[in-house]
């Protein structure tokens, strides 16, 4: 999703001549396998920081083409929503000092961007779900203005033929439905790479399969959206569900969403994988592209795989395989896209460490996966991790055991068995992967964010609460500390009356309302039952046509048979809302002019909450 010259493929020539040269790209790939063409002496390790931007006060701040035209930095790329960008990091070949280099230079560029978002009042975070993102956030005007992404986010839309529906249940749940694919810019990763050898492929490729969920579980850092708290992992839902152009239908019908993780073990050679992929998933964007695969491999050259590649990046899986060329040479590697941005830098570089220490000690029993592992154990394995974290219990191996237990007795030994046979320095090993025992010991990202929320929230609102968190989550990135260590939170600091702009950090969320057709009867059962004063009520359609208050209720006492009544005959049509993000000053000035308790919060017509004048 780098290319820039890409268009939506709405030309019938265009998308023929794509598809022809996506199907000799696979063939192309086929005769280099067969040629053992690939660089498979080496190992080389890279990754990609997917970062957030925030705002003094922690909010999502969309300046990332400003940001990036300062930095001035190749390394340096944009993405999908304008409060998110990502720094590509060079490869190093494994072995050494290579994860200190790969720390460094990360450091080194996060420094410089950090430098230049402050000359605009802003900063760099790393989150996998930045816990201030609101539906605010989800607007049109929060896209990135590059072709590509509206060329994605275009087809994906006629693919589904309709509106995304996000469906996440947690602690608490998720319903919503969106416009646009944006939501998938909620999510931010460190995604890491591994170069595989063409000839073990395979067996690499079923074992990166087989260890996602425990190693998933022990690096989570996504529980919260949009103040709901969900999965340990949320971004794996969230991430699916966002891009999932599948349709509902009255008959059952496999079918297989874009992001995911599998639904086989693979056999065969990496080609039988993006074979799979581009028969299930459609042609989604398309580019001119001037390479003949198989005439460059006949002249003796190597091919770039230009479609192919394109293709590969519209169809998301859990671990992406990838084909690059370098130095002349074709290399085939595993992209890691399942571990979540931050907590910190160091915490990440553990994660890192681990993942490539087990990929590169792979017991020998798991080179034929199958007699060792069912498939649905494995993918079940991923998907309670996510949704449990390290609270997890697996079956592994044909028993099951707790993540704790899986990773301080099996698989921690084999990391450190993995990059000592890498020849990676001792005192790295020992540096990163210590950081793993203690998390697994303490507390991880998920947790940390979880219990200072739930203290927060004991004398915050919601919005104020999800703000002071991320200021503290950017204050202890920059100690560089890991999450195991990290303070909880200090809940008598407070947000000062600056800090409190608009109507969205103070306003109630929790709402209570009624429907038209409701009775009034029940109307002042349930304002007496929670002690509120202000209802709003609701249509069918959910759309704001009326206020209840006491008050009002009061003043029509007199009338005979109130109770009989449904809402809608005695309810105030002549409502007066604002928006979230009106300033609380102009909110407290609107219910003063009209002498008003309360107002009611809404976007495109439907509450969202209320501001009483006991809140102000």
């Amino acid at each position: 999703m780098g290319e820039q010259n890409i268009t939506r493929q709405t030309d019938a020539l265009e998308k023929q001549t794509f598809q022809q040269h996506l199907i000799k790209d696979v063939k192309a790939l086929e005769l280099l396998l067969q040629q053992k063409s690939f660089e498979d002496d080496i190992v080389r390790i890279g990754a990609e920081q997917e970062l957030c931007i925030i705002d003094e006060l922690g909010q999502p701040y969309g300046i990332n083409l400003k940001l990036l035209k300062e930095i001035d930095d190749v390394h340096f790329t944009s993405e999908i929503a304008s409060y998110n960008l990502e720094i590509n990091l060079d490869p190093f070949e494994l072995t050494g000092d290579c994860f200190a280099k790969v720390e460094n230079q990360l450091r080194t560029l996060l420094a410089k961007g950090e430098s230049c978002a402050q000359k605009s009042k802003g900063h760099f975070l790393l989150a996998g779900i930045l816990p201030t993102i609101g539906e605010k956030e989800m607007a049109f005007e929060y896209f990135t203005p590059i072709p590509r992404y509206m060329a994605l986010n275009n087809s994906l839309l006629a693919l589904k033929g309709g509106d995304f529906n996000l469906k996440i249940r947690g602690a608490d749940e998720l319903y919503l439905r969106h416009d646009s694919v944006l939501f998938e810019g909620c999510n931010t990763s460190f995604q890491m790479h591994l170069q595989i050898p063409s000839h073990d492929f395979v067996s690499s490729y079923n074992w990166s399969q087989a260890i996602a969920g425990p190693v998933l579980s022990i690096c989570c850092n996504s529980p919260m959206l949009m103040g709901r708290e969900l999965w340990k992992e949320t971004r794996i839902a969230l991430f699916q569900q966002s891009l999932d152009t599948r349709k509902t239908t009255y008959s059952l019908k496999d079918q297989v969403p874009r992001v995911g993780y599998g639904n086989d073990w693979i056999r065969g050679s990496v080609a039988e994988i993006f074979k799979e992929d581009i028969s299930k998933h459609r042609v989604l964007l398309t580019k001119p592209i001037q390479e003949d695969a198989l005439e460059v491999i006949e002249s003796g050259g190597i091919p770039e795989l230009y479609a192919l590649r394109l293709h590969n990046g519209t169809v998301y899986r859990w671990n992406r395989p990838c084909y690059g060329v370098g130095n002349g040479k074709p290399h085939l590697r595993i992209e890691n896209r399942y571990i979540p941005s931050g907590p910190s830098v160091i915490d990440e570089m553990a994660n890192f460490a681990f993942w490539i220490g087990l990929m590169k000690a792979r017991p020998k029993g798991f080179d034929d996966i199958e007699s060792r592992m069912d498939f649905n154990s494995a993918k079940l394995n991923f998907i309670k991790a996510a949704r449990m974290g390290k609270e997890t219990i697996f079956i592994w191996d044909g028993h099951e055991i707790t993540a704790k237990e899986l990773i301080l007795k099996e698989l921690l030994p084999l990391a450190h068995e993995g990059l000592a046979k890498c020849k990676v320095d001792k005192a790295d090993i020992e540096r990163l992967l210590s950081i793993i025992v203690q998390r697994t010991a303490g507390r991880t990202g998920d947790q940390w964010q979880i219990q200072n929320y739930r203290k927060l929230r004991r004398s915050n609102r919601p919005a104020e609460a999800l703000s002071l968190m991320t200021q503290r989550i950017f204050e202890n990135q920059r100690t560089g500390l890991p999450v195991h260590e990290w303070p909880t939170v200090d809940t008598t600091k407070k947000m000062s009356p600056t800090e409190r702009v608009t109507v969205r950090s103070i306003m109630s969320t929790q709402l209570y309302t009624l429907h038209d057709d409701d009775y009034v009867i029940m109307a002042k059962a349930i304002m007496e039952w929670n002690g509120i004063n202000h209802i709003p009520v609701e249509n069918k359609m959910g759309e704001l046509v009326g206020l209840l208050t006491t008050s009002h209720l009061q003043s029509l006492d007199d009338k005979e048979n109130l109770d009989t009544l449904c809402v809608k005959n005695v309810m105030i049509t002549d409502v007066i809302t604002i928006g979230p993000n009106t300033s609380i000053s102009k909110a407290k000035e609107i219910m003063t002019e009209n002498e008003i308790g309360c107002l009611p919060i809404s976007v495109n017509g439907k509450p969202i909450g209320i501001i009483s004048m006991k809140d102000l």
